[in-house]
């Protein structure tokens, strides 16, 4: 079984881009699914599903990071990169103030990654779009949410400097060393 590795920040913080260019790299990763879930949910008439029913668009993310873990058991390589992990979902529900069900903390806790990368917010790259409705100061605190969580359930993240993607993959690899 590989070493599970989660990519996780703000939005807009550089993520999908790393992880994009990690995957150029050869390596193994599992895309973020929040777009999927908020694209659907467009299609259905719905604008913006995690504002509208956050506990809804929460547990279909759930769902699907849930799903991208056990896809992970049987991965043929070293290493599996997550764009996001399972404990984003509570982070993000924390920074709304939105009470949910103690089986979000319990799949949490019970689906473990080896290893948290997290990337800072950075207002240089940051840029709205459809589904990325928040502000940077906004980011900023969804940032400071997941930092406490994977705290709060044991994990010792790795904060990945800011830097050209090129930059930030060779951290990454550096780490992995």
């Amino acid at each position: 079984m590989p070493e599970r590795i989660v990519i996780t920040g703000g939005p807009g913080s550089g993520k999908t881009s790393l992880i994009n260019a990690l995957g150029d790299s050869g390596y193994s990763f599992l895309p973020e699914v929040s777009r999927e879930v908020t694209e659907t949910a467009q299609r259905a008439g719905i604008d913006q599903l995690f504002l509208k029913d956050p506990i809804q668009f929460s547990q279909a993310l759930l769902e699907a990071r849930i799903e991208q873990f056990h896809l992970g058991q049987d991965w043929k390589s070293n290493y599996l990169f997550y764009d996001r992990g399972i404990p984003d979902v509570m982070a993000y529900l924390d920074y709304l103030g939105s009470p949910y069900s103690p089986h979000f903390k319990e799949l949490s806790q019970s689906h473990r990654y080896d290893r948290i990368l997290l990337l800072p917010p950075w207002p240089e790259i940051y840029i709205q779009d459809q589904q990325r409705y928040e502000s940077f100061d906004q980011s900023q605190s969804i940032h400071d949410h997941l930092v406490k969580v994977y705290k709060k359930l044991g994990y010792q993240s790795v904060e990945i400097p800011r830097g050209s993607v090129d930059q930030r993959v060779e951290f990454v690899k550096d780490l992995l060393l």
